[in-house]
């Protein structure tokens, strides 16, 4: 038996939240990645059933290789349709936050997302939740946001009724946020969980090469190039970073999701305990984004934390730099330096 993550007291709240609500919005945060998405259609399919018809909107461009996801043609890019989704924020009577914990991982979207006189509703797994919502359910102990998904809907007894619209992004969310359940996958519950979601008839073996072998030739090529001429090994410290410059990505024919699991191969290493990725924003000078991961029990997050203004799990973490890439190199070097301790 699954364990709630909603006392009776939230359990109830919630439904009476979803009743009573008239016009609804689901958000989650900037670069949606599948557990971004996999929360957010998977919610969606079950408030379809509750007799409700809300709206998704994302702050921007989601990979090329979640297009495939049942109902993604109902998701509204605020980068594209600011008026209409601004206005739809303004009239909502609750707004559900899905796969953040805070309003500024929602980039350009944060401003009226926070003055939307909506309740608002915080679905998430990150630590230290500050969404000022009428209902948190944050645990940041479970894998994903999509696995809060499948929980809240377990509990609110609507599962039986649902059927592969929601189980395939729920499936692909868990998926993808723990690496093909590589990593932060060892509670029971998880497979447990999957078992479940089977019995709704969904292929995962073909949601794993929807979303793993699904790349182009470019992005093959690309991880090439990463791994044998911009990758950066420290072998004393146990750690390395890699850089993707504006040029690398112009040349490489780059789309949204091409770097897509890139940081984890460093990690293919014997003894390699950290790496991390350094890529310069397409459009935008001296923006670094900054992705993280590690292995056993080095913090990636606090490093995330203390040097790129970001933050996360204790081995998958993000962040970004308002910087020249040389400066940013510069800065992962001073982050290999201080954690050396801990990296040996």
């Amino acid at each position: 038996m699954l364990k709630e993550i909603m006392t009776e007291g939230e359990c109830s709240e919630l439904r009476s939240l979803i009743a009573n609500a008239e016009s609804i919005v689901l958000c989650s945060h900037q670069n949606p990645d599948g557990d971004a998405m996999g929360s957010m259609l998977g919610l969606f399919d079950a408030l379809r059933y509750m007799g409700k018809e809300p709206l998704m909107v994302v702050p921007d461009q989601y990979p090329d290789y979640l297009h495939w996801l049942p109902n993604t043609e109902k998701v509204a890019r605020y980068d594209k349709r600011k008026d209409f989704v601004d206005m739809m924020l303004k009239v909502a009577d609750l707004v559900f936050c899905l796969d953040f914990n805070t309003a500024s991982r929602t980039d350009q979207m944060a401003d009226a997302l926070v003055a939307s006189p909506a309740k608002k509703v915080l679905i998430d797994h990150h630590p230290g939740p500050d969404v000022d919502a009428v209902l948190v359910i944050s645990h940041p102990e479970l894998s994903s946001a999509s696995e809060l998904v499948f929980r809240i809907v377990w509990q609110l007894g609507l599962f039986e009724e649902l059927g592969k619209q929601y189980a395939i992004p729920v499936y692909c969310g868990m998926m993808t946020d723990t690496g093909g359940f590589t990593f932060n996958s060892n509670d029971p519950d998880i497979f447990y969980i999957i078992s479940q979601l089977l019995t709704k008839h969904i292929n995962k073996d073909k949601i794993y090469r929807n979303v793993y072998h699904n790349y182009s030739e470019h992005r093959m090529r690309l991880v090439g190039h990463v791994l044998l001429n911009t990758m950066v090994v420290d072998q004393e410290r146990h750690a390395a970073y890699y850089t993707l410059s504006k040029k690398d990505l112009r040349d490489f024919h780059f789309v949204k999701g091409d770097a897509e699991g890139l940081v984890n191969m460093p990690l293919q290493m014997k003894g390699l305990k950290l790496s991390i990725s350094l890529r310069e924003d397409t459009e935008r000078d001296n923006l670094i984004w900054v992705s993280l991961r590690s292995v056993d029990d080095f913090p990636c997050n606090e490093v995330a934390a203390r040097f790129f203004n970001g933050g996360g799990h204790l081995n998958a973490s993000g962040g970004r730099l308002n910087c020249s890439l040389p400066e940013a190199v510069r800065i992962v070097e001073e982050a290999f330096i201080t954690f050396e301790d801990k990296l040996k």
